[in-house]
């Protein structure tokens, strides 16, 4: 038994990904529709992700594309508005992520009431958005600080578009990181969104990560979620539910069904 199993009540979790569209600051904005506009597609993203039976949802500035590490305050604000005029409509529990912004994450958790964050809390990088430095002490202080204990926090180990500047294996990082920071689920990712996770990685954090849950991170699909499922603790699914699987399409309830459904079959055979 973890925490997965008192926040979701059921095993292996699949938490879908409420991709926000671009929002003030961002280069795609839509300065005509504004955040209105930004407000009624995430409304009717939750629908068809929870009409579908996910678990779980994962509310992100998926479309602030390029990130920043250090976000502006107007982005988690704005989250946070988003996140307020949707909260009665939210049937599932839920988490945040202010990409790539840890404090950011964490404090908008705390001011909507968000059950975890997934987030880069550890390590050094490059990355597609230059040299990328974490602060995880720092972090941990400011959980503490605004009163964010019991927010559980999702390390994304191999991040998206990143690589470790250093050359300890994958299965030193997950012991390490278990043993100093100790968080709350370790997340393990492929190359971007909707890249498939190499299967062989994510049974290595697995061996390595103790009791700490392991979440397979990207690229999960209808035909691969039971092999996945086998290793990882849970799933965080976002392209796949996509129409057609594309990442810049709107939530299909259908695919998100027929995900479900063999998820639904792979927990009756535990």
């Amino acid at each position: 038994m973890t925490w997965l199993d008192d926040v979701f009540d059921v095993p292996k979790p699949v938490i879908a990904m409420c991709h926000l569209q671009a929002l003030p600051g961002d280069p795609s904005y839509d300065r005509d529709g504004g955040v209105p506009a930004v407000l009624d597609h995430a409304r009717r993203e939750l629908q068809a992700l929870q009409d579908g039976g996910v678990d779980g949802i994962l509310i992100s500035n998926e479309f602030s594309l390029p990130y920043l590490t250090k976000t502006e305050p107007i982005t988690a604000i704005t989250m946070a508005r988003i996140i307020g005029e949707l909260r009665e409509e939210i049937r599932v529990p839920f988490g945040v992520n202010v990409l790539w912004d840890a404090t950011a994450s964490i404090d908008l958790a705390v001011a909507t009431g968000a059950s975890f964050v997934r987030e880069i809390f550890t390590g050094v990088y490059a990355s597609d958005f230059g040299t990328w430095e974490t602060n995880v002490g720092a972090t941990a202080r400011h959980r503490i600080a605004v009163c964010g204990e019991n927010v559980r926090l999702l390390y994304n180990i191999v991040p998206e578009a990143a690589s470790y500047l250093g050359s300890r294996t994958i299965a030193d990082i997950a012991r390490s990181t278990v043993f100093n920071c100790r968080p709350d689920g370790l997340c393990v990712s492929g190359l971007t969104a909707g890249a498939p996770t190499d299967t062989s990685v994510l049974a290595t954090v697995k061996e390595n990560a103790g009791s700490t849950p392991v979440i397979v991170n990207t690229g999960v699909r209808a035909a691969n979620a039971a092999e996945q499922l086998r290793v990882a603790d849970a799933a965080i699914v976002g392209t796949y539910f996509k129409a057609d699987g594309v990442f810049e399409n709107p939530a299909d309830t259908a695919r998100v069904k027929e995900l479900m459904s063999e998820v639904q079959n792979f927990r009756r055979s535990l």
